[in-house]
């Protein structure tokens, strides 16, 4: 196997998790009854997302907050979701690619898996908590 190459490389990784994703118990209920997302359409969107985090491409202009908050309205996406969609990700992943890309997309996914997760959960989106200091009595 290889490592991520180029957009066509993203591609074929989106799509196959994609698919994955939509026959999946858990998650293919929010993609197809909640989102009811357009694959065809999302796509491109998807790719342009995950090239511009791991090849710096720019081609991303979207808000993946604002998006998965409108969604986690209509139907609260909780840790089970995030650690499956991650577990997903990372299969599909190992099944097509290794090197230092795939590892930096791993890497990416969990971060913004639990970031998102914290955001939602009405956290900040850094895994580092801020430490308080008492006011003097």
């Amino acid at each position: 196997m290889r490592d991520i190459g180029g957009r066509d490389d993203i591609t074929t990784l989106v799509e196959t998790f994609y698919q994955r994703a939509f026959a999946d118990p858990l998650l293919g209920p929010i993609f197809v009854d909640i989102a009811r997302m357009d694959l065809a359409a999302h796509l491109p969107t998807m790719v342009d997302f995950w090239e511009t985090v791991l090849l710096h491409a720019k081609s991303y202009r979207g808000n993946t907050l604002q998006v998965h908050v409108a969604l986690h309205e209509r139907a609260p996406l909780g840790g089970d979701h995030f650690l499956r969609w991650r577990q997903l990700w990372h299969a599909t992943l190992d099944d097509l690619f290794t090197g230092p890309v795939a590892e930096l997309a791993k890497t990416q996914s969990t971060r913004m898996a639990w970031s998102l997760q914290r955001r939602l959960g009405g956290g900040t989106g850094s895994e580092f908590a801020t430490i308080g200091v008492r006011a003097k009595a």
